[in-house]
């Protein structure tokens, strides 16, 4: 994912977001010295972040809380590598408005999934008694699509164990499945950053299970 950001003087320079996980993490920094010609370290609330000689920055996140559990090294680049690399379990709940992927999964590997299609209609500019029937049909596809997610997520989940859930997609829709009483239990847990994701097909569940176990990282080229 590539976006621009500007400077105080209206320069622009573009944003990435790379996911790298942490048994790659040594690699990944080391291509990013040699890119930049080197950098300098500081360690913040926000994570690691990468000050390079040439103006470029990286700010690297761990992919959950240390929760007790903080990352073994010498330097935060280590521990942080060390995080990415505890085999935690984490559940994920994608819901779009064509489709939804459940899984469980673990140090980037689903273990369980399911995912499928729904449809809810996009809004509509007609007005009068069109529109309020065309919103109360999109009103009852949504809640046919949480009450079939909700169901289908219960199933996916039952037996597991895992210790955060991890939300993505269309956020109102992943908030009302969470609310659905068949999840209730599960709503309970801890919950990571949202996951901007397209429809939630089998390759884009597959691609987000290891995602959100690597180490984010959010690089800002110099500006222009």
């Amino acid at each position: 994912m590539t976006a621009h950001r500007a400077d105080g003087a209206g320069r622009t320079g573009s944003v990435r977001t790379a996911f790298v996980p942490g048994r790659r993490l040594p690699g990944w920094v080391e291509r990013f010295s040699a890119a930049h010609g080197g950098f300098r370290l500081s360690d913040d609330d926000d994570g690691v972040r990468l000050l390079a000689a040439d103006g470029a920055t990286a700010l690297l996140q761990p992919p959950w809380p240390a929760d007790g559990r903080p990352g073994r090294g010498a330097d935060p680049l280590e521990r942080l590598a060390s995080i990415a690399s505890q085999p935690r379990r984490l559940s994920l709940l994608l819901v779009r408005r064509g489709g939804y992927g459940i899984a469980v999964a673990s140090e980037g590997v689903i273990v369980a999934s399911k995912a499928g299609t729904r449809y809810v209609q996009s809004r509509t500019a007609a007005g009068g008694q069109s529109q309020q029937r065309f919103a109360r049909r999109r009103s009852n596809q949504a809640d046919e699509l949480v009450q079939a997610v909700a169901g289908q997520a219960r199933q996916v989940f039952s037996g597991q164990s895992f210790e955060y859930v991890v939300p993505g997609g269309d956020r109102t829709l992943v908030d009302l499945v969470l609310e659905d009483p068949a999840l209730k239990d599960y709503a309970k847990l801890p919950r990571l950053a949202y996951l901007d994701v397209p429809d939630p097909r089998t390759a884009v569940l597959k691609k987000a299970a290891a995602d959100v176990c690597a180490v984010r990282i959010q690089v800002a080229d110099a500006p222009a």
